[in-house]
């Protein structure tokens, strides 16, 4: 079963990721979510609006420059309101977070678990590593102290690495795509074709030694890795890029003048660690037992309200009563 063919799947495993067009109906599947995300963004104007951070709610802006009007005012992404996980540590009972039924709907929209079902097999679980990324045009934006923009480009990172290693064995596949057109100029991701073959790299925390990518954060060296052959993704809407977990991969600068707007997702074979195991996962497709499916975005929402309280109740104050990261800081390679 699944919708790719032999030489599709070939291609994933020898060069560690496939684009593959047309994937996602963009007025069925992603006209719904740009929608549900203008009411987000009304939310988060509002709030703002009553604390005295922004001048204005600025009703009158189109989305695009809306968000990098209040991103550029307050020097903050405010990500925490549009995302659909939560942070690992300071999480409080009233978190923001968005799991609205369109977002759901693009999680579980057959087609794209089709493509799925051919990287992993009809065992289908979402992994709860999933991001919504929406970054303003970067000329815009103030600066942080390392003198990038305070929401830039991606470093190089492995998706392999943002997990616990309890998942180490599992085959987890990122599932990357736009909300909108995204050409060279407004950053997509690059790979470095290949890469996935080798071993989980090592990612340093705020290292200063890459030529391109942002000091702040965690980031795998450019001296591990053949950061001269990695190779831009630029995708129209409705496409998607799915990556092997090992995938060296980062994102350009957005040097254009619109928002660049984003799903990242997880799936891996249901079974399998997700490597967050305080974060709720549900089976997204099941050919042996079709009944496990979740297809209720209420029930979806409240799973992770439930975890949204098991967080508020731990990693408080500085404590790390749970690990949900890998990575020393004391590590040769980031020397």
């Amino acid at each position: 079963m699944g919708s790719l063919t032999q030489a599709q799947v070939d291609s994933f495993n020898e060069q560690g990721y496939l684009v593959v067009e047309d994937v996602l109906d963009p007025e069925a599947v992603l006209d719904p979510v740009i929608q549900e995300y203008h009411g987000v963004l009304d939310r988060l104007a509002d709030h703002l609006y009553k604390q005295g951070d922004i001048a204005s709610r600025y009703e009158e802006l189109p989305f695009s420059e809306r968000i990098t009007r209040i991103s550029a005012e307050t020097g903050k992404n405010h990500q925490q309101f549009y995302d659909f996980s939560l942070p690992f540590s300071g999480v409080k009972r009233d978190t923001p977070f968005w799991t609205g039924p369109a977002v759901f709907n693009a999680f579980v929209y057959e087609p794209l678990l089709d493509v799925i079902e051919s990287l992993i097999g009809p065992e289908i679980y979402s992994n709860p590593v999933q991001h919504v990324r929406i970054k303003p045009p970067e000329q815009y934006l103030p600066k942080n102290e390392h003198g990038d923009a305070v929401i830039g480009m991606t470093a190089w990172h492995q998706d392999h690495g943002v997990v616990t290693p309890e998942a180490d064995d599992t085959k987890m596949l990122t599932v990357w795509f736009p909300l909108l057109d995204a050409p060279i100029e407004k950053g997509p991701l690059r790979v470095v074709p290949g890469s996935h073959r080798g071993d989980l790299l090592t990612h340093c925390l705020n290292y200063m030694g890459n030529k391109l990518t942002p000091a702040a954060g965690r980031q795998i060296p450019e001296k591990l890795f053949a950061a001269d052959i990695a190779k831009p993704i630029p995708l129209d809407r409705g496409s998607v890029v799915f990556l092997h977990k090992r995938m060296v991969h980062s994102s350009l600068p957005n040097v254009s003048e619109e928002v660049r707007w984003s799903f990242d997702l997880r799936y891996n074979p249901t079974g399998e660690p997700t490597g967050r195991h305080l974060f709720p996962g549900f089976v997204a497709r099941s050919r042996a037992n079709p009944e496990t499916e979740l297809r209720d975005p209420e029930r979806w929402t409240q799973m992770w309200l439930d975890a949204r309280e098991r967080m508020s109740q731990i990693n408080q104050d500085g404590q790390n009563d749970v690990q949900f990261g890998r990575w020393g800081d004391d590590h040769p390679d980031c020397a």
